[in-house]
């Protein structure tokens, strides 16, 4: 069930997307920001896990 503020939020933008010419919206500035958010995330997170990783010392017991 939706808030009345994030119904009055969606109401507010809807009306701001008609004004805008649908053949020219880009995602601009803010969409690289986040994109570019996104991306140094995800290699963080990689950095992180390949280092955890090679802590790792496994090896398998054989059955007899």
């Amino acid at each position: 069930m939706m808030s009345a503020t994030s119904t009055l939020a969606l109401t507010h933008f809807v009306t701001l997307a008609d004004s805008f010419d649908k053949d020219k919206v880009t995602p601009g500035v803010l969409g690289f920001i986040v994109f570019a958010v996104i991306g140094g995330a995800v290699w963080l997170l990689m950095k992180s896990m390949n280092r955890h990783m090679k802590k790792v010392d496994f090896e398998e017991q054989r059955e007899d």
